[in-house]
């Protein structure tokens, strides 16, 4: 029986952690334009804020229901899949979830100005263009970050 140098372990078991970070199919074309249309959406309905109650809170509930059958949808395909700010990534993966962390607010910033300056169906397009483009973009450095990391850990 051959024994496994101490070396050979950790790098085994530094896999075994990063598996679930870069292992993992690929996103489909349509993700990030549906969140973006979600987003939209979400903050469209304020619209009818002070116009129409019943259709304001009926809104808000079908977006919500919306949003837990795709998360429902996302666990199962992707199964344990780590979200960004939970779990222990490989530094790859960190840097990513650090950047995605730091952009975040400033996006909600951007939109919120746009909603204050110019109205709230200015907000829902640049929430849509900001998340569509943002994801995209979010998609293919994870990617290129989980590619690394395999690559690393070869």
């Amino acid at each position: 029986m051959e024994s496994i140098g101490l070396a050979e372990q950790l790098a085994a078991a530094e896999r075994g952690a990063a598996a679930p970070y870069v292992d993992y199919p690929p996103t489909p074309w349509w993700y990030a334009p549906s969140v973006g249309a979600w987003a939209a959406a979400m903050i469209g309905t304020f619209t009818w804020w002070r116009e129409n109650a019943v259709l304001f809170v009926v809104s808000l509930a079908a977006l919500i229901a919306v949003e837990i059958l795709f998360a429902v949808w996302m666990r199962r395909r992707h199964g344990a899949l780590p979200m960004p700010g939970r779990g222990t990534p490989p530094v790859e993966i960190a840097r990513m979830w650090r950047g995605y962390g730091a952009v975040l607010p400033v996006v909600a910033l951007i939109v919120g100005l746009v909603w204050w300056l110019v109205g709230v169906p200015a907000a829902a397009g640049t929430a849509f263009v900001l998340v569509t483009a943002g994801l995209a973009l979010y998609e293919r450095r994870y990617a290129a970050a989980a590619a690394a990391t395999r690559a690393r850990l070869r």
